[in-house]
């Protein structure tokens, strides 16, 4: 087969497939006597692991995997297989705790009010908490107060007394820091509660999405790696 024989299968042009044998990505093709690539099935269907792969891996990973198996260090191919499937695991995990924040909050979250700042002590006041308490969320990441520009002191303002009212709730429903600083986070990038209903939705079909790609990656390198049993 030629560069263009393999290229038509994916919308892809004949110098992309050069350019895919010259980054290590195909098995070493042979030449013709006029100095022309000959591809065999066992390079189409190296192509097609390679871009099945970067599908649900990414670029660079997909190439280190196909660069793995290529020199016939499958248990590195293979721990980068896994590790990725280890890290989806991790943010569906990080997805589920947000969710279930959100589904603790539902209802009891406390709207923006708008008003002056308040100082550390007055927000600890506020919430029957110490001050020191507050200033050890602000290390956690969980509250961002701002300062005033003349004394340096803590403000807090609508949007940092409602956070605080919500890691309270959630510390009191045996939420880890980390946790809660993790749902405030979210819920900030999302821009309120019912954005982040909506966040979640979608973060979920991109996980889904990218489990589909990751097992359709792991079946186009599974058959790959048959056939280049049978010819080793």
């Amino acid at each position: 087969m030629r560069p263009i024989d393999l290229a038509r299968e994916h919308g892809l042009s004949a110098q992309a497939i050069r350019n895919y044998d010259d980054a290590g990505l195909l098995p070493p093709a042979e030449r013709s006597a006029t100095g022309y690539r000959r591809y065999t099935p066992l390079h189409a269907q190296a192509l097609r692991a390679f871009l099945a792969l970067r599908a649900g891996h990414g670029y660079r990973q997909a190439v280190e995997i196909m660069h793995a198996t290529n020199r016939g260090d499958l248990e590195c191919a293979y721990r980068l297989v896994d590790a990725a499937h280890v890290a989806l695991l991790a943010e569906r995990g990080t997805r589920a705790e947000v969710a279930t924040a959100l589904g603790t909050l539902a209802g009891t979250a406390p709207p923006v009010v708008d008003g002056p700042p308040l100082t550390v002590g007055e927000l600890a006041r506020r919430l029957g908490m110490h001050a020191a308490t507050l200033r050890a969320w602000e290390t956690q990441g969980i509250l961002h107060p701002g300062r005033d520009r003349a004394t340096g002191y803590r403000e807090y303002g609508p949007d940092c007394i409602r956070d605080a009212e919500i890691a309270r709730q959630l510390r009191q429903g045996g939420y880890q820091l980390s946790q809660v600083a993790q749902f405030l986070d979210s819920l900030r990038t999302a821009g309120g509660a019912d954005a982040l209903a909506i966040f979640l939705a979608s973060w979920q079909e991109r996980l889904t999405t990218r489990s589909r790609n990751l097992l359709a990656g792991a079946a186009q390198l599974d058959t790959y790696l048959t056939m280049l049993d049978r010819v080793r």
